[in-house]
Formats: structure tokens, sequence, C-alpha cells
């Protein structure tokens, strides 16, 4: 398959301007259509304990956070509550993603969201030489360090998923 132009996404811009090296990758979709995420690291040949899924939740302070545990993983919401001060924690509505984050179900991405939430990458990031992540659209995956990105969001890296 000829590459006349490689896309660039949103997320992408972000990293270059930020001079944050990164790796772009894709992988096959249906248009609009979103794929679990241990299916995407399969179909890019990676181990799905370094691929992260993007997932967005609301505390009981009606404050927004953004989680980033590895695809094939589960937010625990007790954990992640307690990692970032709150009482209890929700997932937002699929509908409320878009117009909060500016991403769809499946382009979630920590990189340029319209607005700066207080993010958490579970633990095992810390580790790792790369993690990949959404590049903000279905098909569209970024790996970079993870020190690079947590730097890049303002991260903690905590214990936030299911045992």
């Amino acid at each position: 398959m000829a590459k006349n132009k490689e896309e660039k996404t949103n997320v992408m811009r972000v990293l270059e301007q930020k001079k944050i090296a990164y790796t772009a990758h894709t992988y096959p979709h249906e248009e609009g259509v979103a794929v679990d995420g241990v299916t995407v690291a399969k179909s890019m040949g990676f181990d799905p304990a370094i691929v992260f899924k993007t997932l967005v939740a609301r505390g009981a302070s009606k404050q927004y956070y953004v989680f980033d545990v590895p695809v094939a993983e589960n937010l625990d919401l007790k954990k992640a509550a307690k990692a970032v001060g709150e009482k209890s924690i929700e997932m937002i509505h699929q509908k409320e993603l878009l117009p909060l984050t500016g991403y769809v179900h499946g382009g979630c991405s920590p990189v340029g969201m319209k607005k700066l939430f207080p993010t958490v990458f579970h633990e095992t990031a810390e580790n790792l030489e790369t993690m990949i992540v959404s590049a903000g659209k279905i098909g569209y995956q970024v790996e970079l360090a993870p020190h690079d990105l947590a730097a890049l969001v303002r991260a903690k890296f905590a214990d936030i998923i299911v045992e």
C-alpha cells in the first residue's frame, strides 16, 4: 500500500510543537467504528501491556479526570478516586466525551484535549521504555516515552486497575 502523505493528527502536531519524539502507528479500521484495544494492539503487532486506553471520569466534586490504563485492563474506580483525592468517581457517558474533550470514543488521547484535566497513568507505564496511546483519531496511535508524555500532560503514576 503506497502512502502519498502521512496524515497528521492534532496529537502529532502538539508533540512536534513541544519537541517530543514519537513514532506514529496506524491500524486497519472502519470509518467511525471503535475497535477494542486488545485487537488494536495485536493488529499493530504490540503487546497489549504497552498500549494504553484513555478513559475520562467525573469525581464526586464534579471535577473531570483522565486515566490511562493498559488496553487489556479495567479501571478500578475506588483506586482511581483515591489516586485523585476524590470520595468517588464515575465514568462519563459516551455522549459527553466529544463536547468535553474534542475526541470520539475509540480515538480519545491524553494529549490535546480541549482542557488539561488531572491525569493518572497506571503505574506499569512508569517502567516502560515506550507506551502507545491514541493519536486522537480512530486508526492512529503514537508511541513515545512515558515520562515525556507524563510531563506534557502533568500526569502522575498510580495503581488504578482492577486486580
